[in-house]
């Protein structure tokens, strides 16, 4: 294959990064097992070490993807959240890993009690599907598995200049997928056979909250992609210099739908395109770093006069016109060819 990719490139971010979701992980699923002993020894429950087991790693894994989902939209709601977006892939592997581990201790619980083969007709009697009651749940917790599995071995930006930024997205949509399907492991799953309402009470909650951050982050989104009325001349409005945040941005849409970052470095304001040539993520949402643009998702990074990306990185996003007039900033909505240098506004010019 002639696709490039770059070694991953570990640092202190990374690490901690790592550390945190690890130990996070290990004291959960290690609280989960405590207080599941406690209760095993003071109660009739019928649960077993084995059951237990299964239950740490399953509900840690659905609360891993739960926060994974969070972050997106948290981040668009409150700046103070885009740390947790960096090395962000690192939590969704994780969470596969733990997800995997929750799966082989169910297929170990089936073929040590000798009922392997009971595994495999419970998931393929095709009658039991049309019900709601019988429908075969584990299907839909490998489904997710499988899917999960995908996403995690495709996490690797080889495969994301293979497959295109385009594709690769559509592919790790697909995560939405993953989380219906194991709301509805559990709810025709452990909430069939446990009448407790502490499982639907939480399972609701987990639900509605990604549900309503999406939809709160979406609804503030679309305001953005209304647009800004244009003057006479056709440029936008972006507002006073100091209402860009000095080394972040304004984030501005074009009649044509496309959103442009206006960002200010001190006393100069440039503009480039909102879409980071890395994974198509929202460059607007980061800040200057080291006098680059530094997109949230990954730390990609682009000069603001010309939209390249410092040597020896080759990647390069469109540049805009800018002005300050009348104590406005304003931004020509016509995109120029990427890697087009352009003369940055100066405030103290104005």
């Amino acid at each position: 294959m002639s696709t490039s990719f770059r070694a991953v490139q570990w640092n202190r971010t990374k690490i901690v990064y790592d550390a945190v979701v690890i130990t996070g992980a290990l004291l959960y699923i290690g609280a989960f097992l405590a207080v599941g002993r406690w209760w095993l020894g003071s109660t009739d429950d019928r649960a077993t070490w084995e059951d237990l087991r299964i239950r740490a790693f399953g509900t840690c894994a659905f609360l891993m993807l739960t926060i994974l989902l969070s972050i997106g939209p948290l981040s668009r709601l409150d700046r103070r959240f885009l740390i947790l977006l960096y090395n962000r892939r690192h939590l969704g592997v994780m969470t596969f890993l733990v997800a995997a581990m929750h799966g082989w201790l169910n297929i170990d619980w089936f073929l040590s009690w000798g009922k392997g083969p009971d595994l495999v007709s419970i998931m393929t009697n095709w009658p039991n599907y049309a019900s709601v009651a019988h429908f075969p749940y584990d299907t839909l917790g490998l489904i997710a598995l499988l899917v999960l599995f995908l996403m995690a071995a495709t996490s690797h930006d080889f495969w994301l200049e293979f497959l295109t930024p385009s594709r690769w997205k559509a592919l790790h949509m697909a995560v939405y997928v993953v989380y219906g399907a194991l709301v509805m492991h559990v709810a025709l799953g452990v909430m069939q056979s446990r009448h407790s309402p502490v499982i639907p009470i939480l399972l609701g909650l987990a639900a509605a909250t990604v549900a309503s951050l999406h939809l709160i982050a979406g609804t503030r989104e679309a305001t953005i992609d209304r647009g800004i009325p244009t003057g006479a001349d056709g440029w936008i409005a972006v507002g006073p210099p100091l209402s860009i945040p000095d080394r972040a941005a304004r984030i501005v849409a074009a009649p044509s739908g496309e959103r442009i970052a206006v960002f200010r470095d001190g006393s100069e304001i440039g503009a480039l395109s909102n879409l980071c040539a890395h994974q198509n993520g929202p460059l607007g949402e980061g800040h200057i770093i080291d006098g680059c643009v530094t997109c949230p998702w990954h730390g990609y990074q682009y000069r603001l006069a010309d939209g390249c990306a410092p040597p020896p990185f080759t990647e390069k996003l469109a540049t805009y016109h800018v002005r300050i007039k009348a104590g406005i900033v304003e931004v020509d909505p016509h995109p120029l060819p990427p890697s087009t240098r352009v003369a940055l506004a100066s405030i103290d010019n104005d």
